[in-house]
C-alpha cells in the first residue's frame, strides 16, 4: 500500500468521524472550556447564586441589576493572583468585569452547590 492509499483511507476515516461528532454533538449545548478561566467561571455559574447582604445593599444603591452579575459571569476575568484557591472546601475568587456603567469587582465564595457574592466595589482598570 502506497503513501497515497494511505492518506485515501485516513481521509475517508476522518470525514466519517467528523459527520459522526456533527449528527452525535448537534442542538446539544456543548462546550470546550479548559482554560482555568473559563472553568472557573462556568463552575460558578451552574450553582445556586446567593448574595451576601453588603452585596446587595451595593446593587441597590447603584441600580446595578443582577443580571449585570451574569453577564459578568459568563465574560468576566477571575484574577487568580489575588484570590484565594488553597481552600479545602470553599474557594473565593475575586472576579472583574464591565457594567453598563462602571466596571465593578466583586468576591465570590464557591462552595459545592452554592456561590455567594461578597465584597462588591467599582474599580478603575489597571
Amino acid at each position: 500500500m502506497n503513501i497515497f492509499q494511505r492518506l485515501g483511507y485516513f481521509s475517508v476515516g476522518l470525514f466519517m468521524g467528523i459527520i459522526i461528532l456533527i449528527f452525535f454533538l448537534s442542538g446539544k449545548k456543548t462546550s470546550c472550556s479548559y482554560f482555568p478561566n473559563a472553568r472557573t467561571l462556568k463552575s460558578i455559574r451552574v450553582k445556586e447564586r446567593h448574595f451576601d447582604a453588603n452585596a446587595m445593599k451595593f446593587f441597590t444603591e447603584n441600580k446595578i441589576d443582577t443580571s449585570n452579575i451574569s453577564s459578568i459571569l459568563e465574560n468576566g476575568k477571575v484574577h487568580f493572583g489575588e484570590s484565594i484557591t488553597d481552600r479545602d472546601s470553599c474557594n473565593v475568587y475575586l472576579i472583574s468585569g464591565e457594567t453598563a456603567t462602571k466596571p465593578i469587582q466583586f468576591k465570590v465564595e464557591n462552595c459545592d452547590s452554592i456561590a455567594t457574592i461578597q465584597e462588591v466595589d467599582f474599580y478603575s482598570e489597571k
